[in-house]
């Protein structure tokens, strides 16, 4: 059985920008997800993510791949998973999720 959207963005919830302390969803970096079936459903699914960076020379680049790689490729029924660097349309701060700019408040004084 393949994933589920829901599965998979419940998966990208755990994949966070090292230097952002938020997950790549609600900081507005996925910009799309496709769920490639194939012919033989006993193979499992590919996954293809488009996602952006904050910036073109984002050193974290390769870790962040990685990372949603390897945390996608852990789900049941994916066969393989393939990220896609875009940069249209350039992201910018308004694409942070209302949770997103939740979590970049700061947090009163205890």
């Amino acid at each position: 059985m393949q994933p589920t959207t829901e599965e998979i963005f419940a998966a990208l919830r755990t994949c966070r920008d090292p230097e952002i302390p938020i997950n790549l969803v609600d900081l507005g970096l996925i910009y799309g997800v496709e769920i490639v079936a194939p012919a033989n459903a006993a193979e499992g699914a590919d996954v293809q993510v488009r996602l952006t960076l904050t910036s073109t020379g984002c050193p974290m680049c390769h870790a962040i791949v990685g990372e949603v790689q390897r945390k996608l490729q852990c789900l049941p029924g994916v066969r393989a998973v393939r990220v896609q660097i875009v940069w249209e349309p350039t992201w910018h701060p308004g694409l942070i999720s209302a949770e997103g700019r939740r979590l970049l408040q700061p947090q009163p004084a205890s």
